[in-house]
């Protein structure tokens, strides 16, 4: 991030009467994928992030540069929940899993309408799963060998519990995946749905009850009243629709790489950093990353 991005920050802030002190660097200034803390005063967040976006503007056109403005108080949260598919891990499981049936176009069409929040979820997950009757049960393992772990998971997930957090990875995916992934990365818990499975091969039905975005909000509220904490204190973060209500409910509710009606509808958005911008957003220095 040039100095040149900070300045204009600056001035654009000052231009609305708000008074700004020193950047404080929470990675080296010469760094690709670099972050900057701006403090400032006289203006709330939202108007701090309109500024810094139209000031932003001219020198990143194409994007590039992810803000987010805040309360200074309370950034660092007790609370993470976490979606699977294309946030912890770069792709969404059942599409790829649909691709050893031949399917993988025509489900992962249905896939992106549901997370884009046109079609029901429940609805397109048990259109989608019924598709893959009778798929090997094997191709469960197959999947998940191909698949690849979103850069700064672990990091992120390692370094909230060092500081005393919950993380909680809930995904309307399978537990077949959400169960390995959850261990690679270090969670707390994990929530999923579950593949019905019987002589070896999938039966092409879903166990009930389905996990949908109801669950992942209760779930949220939930794991904030065992940690006792309110929920200005729990990071919440997607890219689909039935993420949406989860992250709109938490005190950080950040759409990650998220498809259009998520970044719209929530408050905070990465669409460049890497997972680590959520250690960024809550004032983390990359010296303070647990990354073993």
């Amino acid at each position: 991030m040039p100095l040149s991005a900070i300045d204009a920050v600056r001035a654009a802030l000052a231009h609305l009467g708000a008074e700004t002190t020193s950047p404080q660097w929470l990675d080296r200034p010469e760094t690709i994928g670099s972050a900057c803390d701006l403090p400032f005063s006289g203006l709330n967040p939202d108007q701090a992030d309109s500024a810094a976006r139209v000031a932003l503007m001219p020198l990143f056109p194409n994007g590039g540069i992810d803000v987010i403005a805040q309360s200074a108080n309370g950034r660092k949260k007790a609370v993470l929940i976490a979606d699977m598919d294309s946030t912890f891990v770069t792709g969404e499981t059942l599409d790829d899993l649909a691709a050893h049936a031949g399917l993988k176009d025509h489900i992962a069409a249905i896939t992106a309408r549901a997370m884009n929040g046109e079609l029901d979820f429940r609805t397109a997950l048990t259109e989608r799963v019924g598709l893959l009757k009778d798929l090997p049960e094997a191709t469960i393992d197959a999947t998940y060998a191909e698949l690849r772990f979103t850069p700064g998971g672990r990091a992120t997930v390692m370094t909230m519990r060092a500081q005393g957090a919950s993380t909680v990875l809930i995904s309307g995916g399978f537990l077949p995946f959400a169960s390995r992934v959850a261990e690679a990365c270090g969670f707390d818990r994990v929530f999923a749905n579950d593949l019905i499975i019987k002589n070896g091969k999938l039966t092409g039905q879903v166990a009930d009850p389905i996990l949908d975005r109801d669950s992942k909000r209760a779930t949220l509220f939930s794991t904030a009243a065992e940690k006792g904490v309110g929920l200005e204190a729990t990071l919440a973060v997607g890219d689909g629709a039935n993420d949406l209500p989860m992250i709109q409910a938490a005190g950080l509710g950040v759409a990650f790489h998220g498809k259009p009606t998520v970044v719209a509808g929530a408050r905070a958005a990465l669409n460049f950093a890497d997972l680590t911008g959520l250690l960024f957003a809550q004032g983390y220095h990359r010296d303070e990353f647990v990354t073993d």
